[in-house]
């Protein structure tokens, strides 16, 4: 799933398919919601005792893990909490959550954090299943940054060696969904506002993604015009609710659940972010602020016509006027992003990360692949550019 699926593909607007993942019985919104739409979900779900997964931080740092075992403390639904998930999910960590698991007797993971708890959860359901047969067992997730991790059917784990891999069923996509802005007020504001690019990166590649549903692109353009008014919002008033709601409603429209012909990564954006985060221990959405904007870029040179017109498209949702081309107004996307990842004390380089120059043509080539990729001399170069500042 982690890389391109080179299939030729027309991405008309008049035709095509959409159904909606298996698994999900419902999402909740609203702050303070956790308290009424977790013991409802566990109702829906007929669960009984659930694995609290979550992240190290999370736990000993904030309230937020305690105030969720609180909930299942009173319903007599808890079981234990796990937080020995770090960063893309190392596979050490999943072994010892299907311990805790299967030992507490559980029935049900309600995962807590960013994408890292809700993959390494789906890396554990999905072993699970594996190991002892039958249905996969539930996930409900409760998000606390942007990162859109609980709409997919994938789970991204990193394993003995260090590379990233991809396990995906569509019964791994989380049953339940719970969207309460009051948990992310303690989430640090660089890990927030740059998984709000990362799902940012979700609507511009969900355009020119294969096999995605007219009505998904819809969702997508009033995501992305929402993460341009409401990032820099929620960076000028971290405590501002309605705000961090806003957002979380627009990460939710960014990766619309839906069951796809096939799977791919979402783009070369996403692929490429494969390929760097785990290998270099880069973050999830501080990938996408460097890999985003030159991709659109690189799009204005290499798109279909198509897909040169979805991404043109979206000036007009971001209020911004044409240029007069197609591939202007793919250039002027790219110039939006870029400066909203700069004014959001986003921008980061390559150089940062120690990332190996001679490391780049194997890390374009698995993103696209292959290396007969005719593409890429072009996404080496583009990897090239990003250890200095991206200036468009």
């Amino acid at each position: 799933m982690s890389s391109l699926d080179t299939t030729t593909f027309d991405s008309s607007p008049l035709e095509g398919f959409y159904s909606w993942t298996d698994t999900l019985k419902g999402v909740y919104y609203g702050s303070g919601s956790t308290k009424t739409a977790l013991p409802k979900l566990l109702n829906t779900l007929g669960v009984k005792k659930a694995l609290i997964v979550t992240g190290r931080s999370l736990h000993e740092k904030t309230d937020v893990v305690r105030n969720v075992e609180a909930i299942l403390k009173e319903l007599d639904a808890w079981g234990a909490t796990f937080f020995e998930i770090g960063e893309h999910s190392p596979i050490a960590g999943i072994r010892n959550g299907i311990k805790q698991y299967t030992d507490t007797g559980c029935d049900c993971i309600v995962a807590v954090g960013g994408g890292s708890p809700i993959d390494a959860s789906k890396a554990i359901l999905y072993n699970i299943q594996k190991q002892f047969g039958g249905k996969t067992p539930p996930q409900i997730a409760i998000p606390t940054t942007l990162s859109a991790a609980e709409y997919s059917i994938g789970a991204g784990f990193t394993d003995d060696a260090g590379q990233k891999v991809a396990v995906s069923s569509q019964e791994l996509a989380p049953a339940g969904i719970i969207l309460d802005a009051e948990l992310t007020l303690a989430t640090p504001e660089r890990l927030w506002l740059s998984t709000g690019i990362r799902a940012l990166d979700h609507t511009v590649e969900n355009l020119y993604r294969p096999y995605v549903a007219h009505p998904v692109k819809v969702l997508c353009y009033s995501a992305m015009a929402d993460f341009f008014k409401y990032l820099p919002e929620s960076k000028a008033n971290p405590s501002a609710v309605d705000v961090r709601q806003r957002l979380q409603l627009a990460s939710w429209m960014s990766l619309w659940p839906m069951k796809l012909e096939k799977y791919s990564a979402l783009g070369l954006s996403h692929a490429l972010g494969h390929k760097l985060g785990a290998r270099y221990a880069i973050p999830h959405g501080i990938t996408s602020c460097l890999t985003l904007a030159p991709t659109v870029l690189l799009k204005s040179e290499v798109a279909s016509e198509n897909d040169k017109k979805a991404l043109s498209a979206a000036l007009f949702y971001l209020h911004e006027p044409p240029t007069g081309s197609l591939e202007g107004d793919v250039r002027r996307l790219a110039e939006l992003i870029n400066e909203l990842v700069i004014n959001l004390g986003l921008q980061s380089t390559l150089a940062q990360y120690n990332v190996p120059k001679e490391d780049l043509t194997s890390i374009a080539s698995q993103a696209l692949g292959t290396e007969d990729d005719p593409l890429l001399p072009k996404v080496v170069k583009l990897l090239q550019g990003l250890y200095s500042p991206l200036e468009l």
